[in-house]
């Protein structure tokens, strides 16, 4: 790793809209650091990195060919390979599945997550960057606020009757007995079970999936 995190920084940057990457690009180099690589999807920043053992990586969330949470997730990865390694995340949205992982890696050092709509001057990002890269934390409150709020118990989310649809659902019971057993029509369970796994904020994927996902977390709680 380079120790010049005040000075002149190599970085690679890593951000699917072209127009945002070349500005960020041309940015960095106009106050003295060096972009190695400007990446557009989670595959070329783990090449990238593997490639230029760079100082620090600047991430977006969001990434090709998901558009999920590709870029969170790989810098997570790489976090986890090379301990040292400075990452700043910089994205529109607050990734909760990934983004406390990520801020707990390497014992908190050297990492940033801060939200493109939140940075007020082109100096506050500047001085993000040598913070991070000097092995310090920078995280916008928005962010905090976001995985405080999430650190509480998933459950307390639920209605009354959703929790006793999760509780039948715990038990194996088909969307079919659930109505039996509540008395109530099949799109009403359809609902709830709906709404359950979205407050639950459960990844996407298969409903079968994410069924056992509800009942994990309720089991858990």
């Amino acid at each position: 790793m380079n120790e010049q995190a005040t000075g002149a920084l190599r970085i690679v940057v890593a951000e699917d809209g072209v127009l945002l990457r070349e500005g960020l690009v041309g940015l960095l180099a106009r106050f003295g650091h060096e972009v190695v690589a400007a990446v557009g999807d989670a595959e070329a920043l783990r090449t990238a990195v593997g490639t230029h053992a760079p100082d620090l990586v600047v991430t977006d969330v969001r990434m090709p060919p998901g558009q999920t949470d590709e870029g969170l997730r790989a810098a997570v990865a790489l976090r986890e390979r090379r301990p040292g390694l400075r990452v700043l995340v910089l994205s529109q949205y607050v990734q909760h599945s990934y983004a406390a992982e990520l801020l707990d890696s390497g014992d908190g050092s050297g990492v940033g997550y801060l939200l493109k709509d939140r940075i007020g001057q082109i100096e506050e990002f500047v001085a993000a960057v040598a913070t991070v890269a000097a092995g310090g934390t920078v995280v916008d409150p928005e962010v905090v606020r976001q995985l405080l709020r999430r650190r509480r118990d998933p459950l307390e989310r639920l209605t009354p009757r959703e929790r006793e649809v999760l509780a039948l659902m715990a038990e194996g019971r088909s969307n079919a007995a659930i109505c039996r057993e509540l008395v109530v029509s099949d799109a009403a369970v359809g609902k709830h079970i709906g709404n359950i796994l979205m407050k639950l904020d459960l990844p996407p994927a298969e409903e079968s999936h994410r069924r056992v996902l509800a009942v994990l977390r309720f089991l858990r709680g």
